[in-house]
């Protein structure tokens, strides 16, 4: 099929790959334009797929919004099937939705309608999810509220981390769409609409919501910062040389000890929670590397009953 294809960042690379590597024709990759990047914003960079659109020798496109007419007119110019939409990042207006002769079609990393919305994936985590998934979800007026084509499911392990999980459903991502494109040409894909309870909305993650709090249950707190590791990361305080420091807690596991929420309870970096606690496995210093516990312990002490926030 003529496909028009629509992504920004990593996850949806695999799922252009995939389209193009079946035969499809690319008619054009629409993806966010080039931003600064770096501590000063002098270096301007290319989205991840617009560098993988180039290497694949695809047109690509970089409009700042679709509202305006004239982008909605070459959009429905380019004469194509069908677009493909992952984590394109800008709200697509209905004539963009009905450009196209079959429509558009999204991949989504969610078991839809729970966690509808930008952060799916750390918000799965976050509610200690046991069980998440990617659905093909073809696109309408609403918000992540169109039928669903195909899904693919996956468990979400106790101890597996965002990125872990953004990696996994990343390449699921790429074969699932494939497979229900492959369905839409031949005429044989069913649409099911989204179930009308259980319904959550995935907010944006903010950065008044990183911080952790000790007072909350062993597994709550273990849950957070998994659902926000690697990025932006769940971080406390820590008494450390003399001085109140900043790190972020990228592992973590949960243990039985208790004690007074917040407060050091060994050499092991176990920290009490309002109930139970939670051993830190891997952390950051703010503008350091990320190293392991015993790693970090070597050149930071915290001594048993010293207070974190």
């Amino acid at each position: 099929m003529r496909i028009i294809f629509m992504g920004t960042p990593e996850f949806a690379v695999p799922t252009l790959a995939s389209l193009a590597g079946y035969g499809h024709e690319i008619a054009a990759v629409y993806t966010q334009p080039p931003r600064p990047a770096g501590r000063r914003g002098l270096e301007v960079i290319k989205s991840p797929v617009h560098q993988q659109a180039e290497i694949l020798g695809f047109p690509v496109r970089t409009p700042e919004s679709l509202k305006n007419p004239q982008e909605q007119e070459e959009f429905a110019n380019l004469g194509a099937d069908v677009a493909v939409v992952v984590a394109y990042g800008q709200l697509l207006p209905e004539t963009i939705l009905t450009g196209t002769r079959l429509g558009c079609y999204n991949g989504h990393a969610s078991l839809l309608p729970r966690w509808r919305g930008a952060a799916p994936i750390q918000r799965a985590i976050m509610a200690g999810d046991a069980e998440t998934g990617i659905m093909v979800m073809k696109m309408d007026k609403g918000f992540d509220t169109g039928p669903i084509a195909m899904e693919e499911r996956v468990t979400i392990g106790p101890d597996m981390t965002a990125g872990e999980l953004h990696d996994r459903l990343m390449l699921i991502g790429g074969d699932l769409m494939q497979r229900a494109m492959a369905a839409l040409e031949r005429d044989s894909l069913t649409l099911t609409p989204q179930a009308q309870d259980g319904v959550e909305y995935a907010a944006k993650i903010s950065k008044s919501e990183t911080r952790i709090d000790f007072s909350l249950d062993s597994d709550a707190v273990h849950n957070h910062i998994r659902g926000l590791s690697p990025f932006p990361g769940a971080w406390c305080e820590m008494p450390l040389g003399g001085k109140t420091e900043r790190v972020k807690i990228l592992r973590s596991g949960v243990a039985g000890s208790e004690g007074t929420a917040g407060t050091v309870l060994d050499d092991k970096l176990t920290i009490a929670c309002g109930s139970g606690s939670v051993r830190l496995l891997r952390l950051q210093k703010a503008g350091g590397t990320a190293m392991n516990a015993d790693e970090f312990l070597r050149g930071n002490r915290l001594e048993t009953g010293l207070a974190l926030s």
